[in-house]
């Protein structure tokens, strides 16, 4: 026998499972697919715990701000078009559930190649081992010409560009968010930082150009986000920094103005969890109202799962 004390466990006092505040009941577990469901069936089925709960929470936000015209905002980072998903984003802007579209200086290219031959997204590895990385002369040359009647004609450089895209004779057209904000009078901003991009080591650069109108699309943007009110909704797809700090400098702006931009919906959908994705967007902006979700998963299953819930709830 030890010739320690111990605790006597017979005097702790206990209730019945009954009485204790549980965290899971079978009501919220998943249910058996069923061959030949719809699509909306099939999303029914998902277990209403943690994630499952939150993302019918966002697709609710989402609808709920889509019915009463709230705004609604992306921003997304290159990889999503990339990842072929343009389509589906152009869907979203076509049945005007989104109200402005924001992306990096990467976004421009993609898009644009796409637009124009079908095909983007270099081997970096293998391009850069005999400095060839980037030197295309069809996409600066495109790129930095529409730059330049942007800059005569004032226009942010999102416009300048999807202006060109849409005139011109690219065979697919239709595949690009740029093209498709300027067609359908949503802002298709651009936010670029200067050494970034492919199209920056081209003669054909012309950095006060740039710097003029990726500014201009600045203040377009911060305009759309003064128009956060409560219930509209922020989505961010796979921006880890430029656009997570464009955004918490353009909500400065707007409550500094006086703009009723809180109480808004926000999340943020990428494979990793990164610091300003996790406070620029989901913590810091919603402190006096609102709610932060976050979905961690590949572009190319999540993004799809997201419109396709929120289309069949409208």
């Amino acid at each position: 026998m030890s010739k320690y004390r111990e605790i006597d466990l017979t005097k702790v006092q206990r209730y019945s499972i009954k009485e204790r505040l549980n965290k899971v009941d079978i009501s919220s577990f998943a249910r058996p697919y069923r061959k030949g469901m719809s699509f909306k069936e099939f999303t029914s089925l998902l277990p209403n715990i943690l994630i499952g709960s939150d993302f019918r929470q966002l697709v609710n936000g989402i609808v709920n701000a889509a019915h009463k015209k709230k705004p609604i905002i992306i921003m997304m980072g290159a990889h999503v078009i990339k990842c072929g998903l343009s389509p589906l984003i152009i869907q979203l802007m076509e049945t005007r559930i989104i109200k402005c579209l924001a992306v990096n200086g990467a976004g421009v290219i993609h898009d644009t190649e796409v637009a124009k031959w079908g095909i983007t997204s270099e081997d970096v590895g293998k391009a850069l081992n005999d400095g060839s990385f980037g030197m295309v002369r069809e996409t600066p040359q495109f790129i930095h010409s529409a730059l330049e009647y942007g800059a005569n004609q004032n226009l942010g450089m999102g416009e300048a560009v999807g202006e060109k895209i849409l005139q011109s004779d690219a065979e697919y057209k239709h595949l690009s968010l740029l093209a498709a904000g300027y067609r359908l009078n949503i802002p298709v901003t651009i936010h670029v930082a200067i050494g970034t991009d492919i199209i920056h080591q081209h003669p054909e650069a012309n950095g006060a150009i740039i710097g003029e109108l990726t500014y201009r699309d600045f203040k377009i943007f911060c305009y759309q986000v003064s128009q956060l009110e409560k219930d509209a909704v922020v989505l961010n797809f796979g921006s880890a920094v430029i656009l997570p700090e464009i955004f918490l400098k353009a909500l400065t702006i707007a409550r500094n103005l006086g703009h009723p931009a809180h109480g808004f919906i926000t999340a943020n959908f990428d494979m990793l969890r990164h610091y300003r994705p996790q406070v620029n967007i989901l913590q810091r902006p919603t402190q006096t109202g609102g709610h932060g979700f976050h979905f961690t998963g590949h572009h190319e299953i999540m993004i799809p799962l997201l419109v396709a819930s929120i289309l069949e709830e409208l």
